[in-house]
């Protein structure tokens, strides 16, 4: 298993593909995290990458709602034809908030058709709806940063990318200004 998540998959590196992945994160994916994701992509210092496959049978048919163990994931549908399969994205959370309920107002759906590439923050929780006909593969890369991982030990509130923090944020805020208020009108 490549994941916790996928039961049919195989690891890249088991199969003499280390060398690929490596130049495909060295000369593309760390290059545009740095650029699209600055404050996780910037500092891409690993990877591990993987192929899954979904369709009725032998393979997964959907995938629930997760989230990574990247900084930046890259995600590309490779094949082959295929009915549904559809990936879903909501917030991007932070470790404290990944587990928290979902919020199905926010999600956005988008297709996933051979050859499309997508890349995103690896703690965008995210999933895929049921391949219900055919066969779907793609190759995940999870690339990491760990000087990211060693900063984030140390950054425990209010993290800007996610929406539950956010919403705290200006909870206490507001808790704050009424407290405030009242004192003033004594």
């Amino acid at each position: 298993m490549p994941n916790t998540v996928n039961k049919f998959g195989l690891c890249l590196d088991d199969f003499g593909m280390k060398d690929m992945l490596d130049m495909l994160f060295e000369r593309f994916v760390k290059h545009i995290g740095a650029v699209l994701l600055p404050d996780v992509g910037g500092n891409l210092d690993s990877h591990h990458g993987y192929i899954v496959q979904y369709g009725m049978g032998q393979q997964d048919v959907t995938e629930d709602i997760h989230v990574d163990d990247s900084e930046v994931t890259l995600n590309i549908c490779l094949g082959y034809e295929f009915i549904g399969g559809q990936l879903f994205f909501e917030s991007p959370m932070c470790e404290k908030h990944v587990h928290t309920n979902i919020h199905p107002e926010k999600i956005i759906e988008v297709n996933n058709s051979v050859g499309c590439a997508r890349l995103y923050r690896g703690c965008h929780r995210h999933g895929a709806r049921a391949t219900t006909s055919g066969r779907r593969v793609n190759l995940v890369m999870w690339c990491r940063s760990s000087i990211f991982r060693e900063a984030k030990k140390y950054d425990k509130e209010f993290k800007d990318y996610c929406d539950e923090c956010q919403a705290e944020k200006t909870a206490k805020r507001h808790e704050m200004m009424v407290a405030m208020t009242k004192v003033l009108l004594v």
